[in-house]
C-alpha cells in the first residue's frame, strides 16, 4: 500500500505541474478552464477504485479479475456521467472550448487508466499462485 500511495503521490504531482505549466504557457486554448476540477475527479476515482480493489482481493485473493475489472467498469462509467454532465449542462455550446475539455479528458483518462495498469501490473506477483513461478 505504501509503495503504491508513493509513486501514486509522485505521479499525481507529476501530472498536475505539467497540467499547470501548459495551462499558464498556453491558456484555456490548449487546457480547459474545468481540466482541474476533471484531474480532481481522476484522482479521487483512482484511489477509490484502487482501495476497494484492495479491500476485495484482501478478503479472497481469487476475486482480483473480478474486483479489477469491477474498477475498470466503474472508471468508464462514472467518466461518462463526467461528460455528458458537462455536455448536457452547456458545455456543446462552447466551440472551441468544448474539444480543449473533451482533448484535456481523454489524456488524463488514459494517463490514470494507464497508471492503475501499472500499478497493478507491478503488483501481479503477489497474487500468482505457488509454484507458478517455479515452472
Amino acid at each position: 500500500m505504501k509503495k503504491f500511495l508513493r509513486s501514486y503521490l509522485l505521479f499525481c504531482l507529476l501530472v498536475g505541474f505539467v497540467l499547470y505549466a501548459l495551462y499558464s504557457q498556453f491558456g484555456p486554448r490548449i487546457i480547459h478552464p474545468f481540466t482541474l476540477y476533471t484531474f480532481a475527479f481522476f484522482t479521487v476515482l483512482t484511489f477509490v477504485t484502487y482501495r476497494v480493489t484492495a479491500r476485495i482481493v484482501q478478503a479472497n485473493a481469487d476475486n482480483f479479475m473480478v474486483a479489477y475489472f469491477g474498477s475498470m467498469i466503474i472508471r468508464l462509467l462514472l467518466s461518462l456521467v463526467l461528460v455528458l454532465i458537462y455536455l448536457f449542462r452547456g458545455g456543446g455550446k462552447e466551440g472551441d472550448a468544448r474539444w480543449a475539455f473533451l482533448g484535456s479528458f481523454f489524456v488524463l483518462y488514459f494517463l490514470f487508466a494507464g497508471f492503475e495498469v501499472w500499478s497493478v501490473l507491478s503488483n501481479l506477483r503477489p497474487f500468482s499462485k505457488p509454484g507458478e513461478n517455479a515452472k
